[in-house]
């Protein structure tokens, strides 16, 4: 239960850290563009979120193209982590070959690449 715990409280300060965002307008920068001036494959994740709670689905997929396609995916393997942690049972996750975790790295990338490179794959500033 500690495990779960855990994750209510990030849940809870990833929560308060919008509200404080949405009022105050000051979110954290990402650190790759505020020293390098290049566009990261995560550039745009916050403002993604900010737009998929919104339910502005065409901005969010704007600001981060990739991550947005990869969420789904995301969510479902952290609701088959919770759902392994609490049955205590063999998550499904755990039976995928560690190949495609680098495949999905390689992409993120490749992304990263292309993104500052192409004028229309950067996000919305």
């Amino acid at each position: 239960m500690k495990i779960i715990k855990r994750h209510i409280i990030l849940f809870l300060l990833l929560i308060a850290y919008f509200i404080f965002g949405h009022f105050t307008h000051l979110y954290i920068p990402c650190p790759i563009h505020t020293i390098f001036h290049v566009y990261c494959p995560g550039c745009g994740v916050t403002r993604m979120l900010i737009s998929i709670i919104h339910l502005d689905f065409v901005s969010a997929f704007r600001y981060n193209q990739l991550l947005f396609i990869l969420l789904p995916f995301g969510i479902a393997l952290y609701i088959n982590y919770i759902y392994s942690v609490i049955m205590k049972k063999k998550a499904w996750y755990e039976r995928i070959p560690v190949w495609v975790y680098y495949l999905i790295i390689i992409i993120l990338l490749i992304f990263g690449v292309i993104r500052n490179i192409i004028p229309a794959l950067t996000p919305i500033i």
